[in-house]
């Protein structure tokens, strides 16, 4: 069913395809390079140590890292190849499943919003379209299966939500060895 999914989407994004969308799409991927989000996180990490928010810094830095380390990971376990790509574009080096695009931005743009503002709604909305569009861009110039963005999508939310977990496990007391009764 999935390869039948997928190509049924590619095709049907690429039958919609124009010149424009086509060059909004090359811009929207490239902003979405885990290399860029994973730059641009450094300067976040940094403007928080020295604003002295050392924890926040932490925090959004072993969610992006780690989700870049996740995706590498899962790239190596399932060795899916990549499709071919549409557009006459080269088609990107190393595997295809999941999008490093869809990891990398999930894990950013939703570190972002969990730990700057999470109850401003619209924080939300704006994370959610950038992350959507960036894997939209994916499928959209060939670089991926649907599958590859969505498993991507669902990868780097476990990650997300499993060092939120971690992270917020209340300190547990040092345990003292029991007296010992002479």
């Amino acid at each position: 069913m999935t390869p039948a999914f997928d190509e049924r989407l590619r095709m049907l994004l690429h039958a919609h395809a124009s010149p424009p969308l086509t060059s909004a799409m090359r811009q929207i991927s490239r902003i979405g390079a885990p290399a860029v989000l994973i730059g641009v996180g450094a300067v976040i990490v940094f403007w928080l140590m020295r604003a002295g928010r050392r924890r926040t810094a932490l925090r959004f830095a072993i969610s992006v890292a780690g989700a870049e380390v996740l995706e590498q990971l899962l790239k190596l376990a399932f060795h899916r190849p990549r499709p071919p790509t549409f557009f006459g574009l080269a088609v990107p080096a190393g595997y295809s499943f999941p999008s490093g695009h869809a990891v990398v931005s999930f894990a950013f743009f939703g570190a972002l919003v969990l730990l700057a503002a999470p109850r401003r709604w619209w924080h939300f909305i704006a994370a959610a379209a950038a992350i959507a569009a960036i894997g939209f861009s994916r499928v959209y110039l060939g670089m991926h299966y649907p599958s590859d963005v969505l498993g991507g999508w669902v990868a780097a939310a476990v990650w997300l939500f499993s060092v939120a977990w971690v992270l917020r496990l209340p300190h547990l007391p040092k345990r003292t060895p029991p007296a010992r009764s002479t």
